[in-house]
Formats: structure tokens, sequence, C-alpha cells
């Protein structure tokens, strides 16, 4: 079994680390460099900009995110909430819950999906294709205990969540 560690680092970013703090993944390289990327709904009604730089990026192999990104995985970017403005549109945001984990917006225009608001993590997912410019270098695999498609990638693949994410923190094979 694969043992690591999700590392709480500089203004509250995430990273999942394999092993020591002295060994991070390539991932847990410099969060803090400041940028500005902006994305939109597929026909450019919700207009966003999130600053910063991501808490964590992964993949979601959960039924929900499945089914809501019409997909066999979710690629994930989390920010915090403060990170992201939306510029235009934001009376065309639509919310649903199935969950009280995960408030998901989408254009009510064109039903176009743009993030999913995470309340009880205190982040919010921007769905990684909603963002051109993310240089996007995913960290780990989570709810990979729900996978309907095995990826080797040497990349960690939690059962649930990491465990200070409130998961069990259990690591399963590729």
């Amino acid at each position: 079994m694969m043992r690591g560690r999700v590392v709480i680092g500089p203004e509250g970013t995430v990273a999942y680390t394999a092993g020591s703090l002295d060994s991070p993944s390539s991932y847990s390289r410099d969060f803090c460099i400041m940028s500005t990327l902006s994305g939109s709904c597929f026909c450019g009604e919700v207009k966003f900009e999130v600053t910063g730089a991501p808490a964590a990026m992964g993949y979601c192999h959960c039924e929900s995110c499945r089914r809501w990104s019409a997909g066999p995985v979710n690629a994930f970017s989390l920010w915090k909430p403060e990170s992201l403005k939306i510029t235009h549109g934001a009376a065309s945001v639509g919310t649903y819950n199935k969950t009280p984990i995960s408030y998901r917006k989408w254009c009510t225009k064109c039903g176009g999906h743009v993030f999913t608001d995470h309340p009880t993590m205190g982040l919010v997912d921007i769905y990684a294709a909603m963002l051109p410019q993310l240089n996007f270098e995913p960290a780990l695999h989570v709810n990979y205990q729900e996978t309907v498609l095995r990826i080797k990638d040497g990349k960690p693949k939690m059962k649930d969540m990491p465990k200070e994410m409130g998961g069990s923190g259990v690591t399963l094979a590729e």
C-alpha cells in the first residue's frame, strides 16, 4: 500500500505528498505564484476569473461527478472560494445539490457546467476543462473505489478522500 499525506501549505493550499515532507510529489512545488485565469460556460453567458493557485488538482471517480460531467472521470481543480469571481452572468448561474457536500453550478441559458461549491471542505471545484490556460497537474485520484475507468499513471489512488479532507486516507492499488 502506498502511503502519503495531504499537506496544508502557505495560504491554506493543499498538496498530496507521497512519503515524507522531504520528498514531496512534483505537485507540491511552489503554490504561491499569483495568476488570474478566466473561463466561461458553453455559450459565454457566465464568465468568471480565478486568482492565485489551486489548492489541489486531480481526478474524481465518484458516481455523482461521473454523471454530472457525462464522462468516466472528472478532472478537478480545487480553489478557495474567495479566489473565484463571476465577472458576467451571475444571475444566469443555476444551482443543484444532491448532497450537502456539493452544490453544482451551471449556466441556466446553455446548461453548461461551470463549477461545484464544496462548503464542507471550504473549497470550490472549477472543472479543469473550464480553465483552458490552467497547467493541469493532477496529484491524485479520489473516490477510486467507484471507478469505471482504471488509470495507470503512478498517481495515488484514494479509496475515497485523503484523511485530512474527511476521508479514510486509504490508498488502493492501480
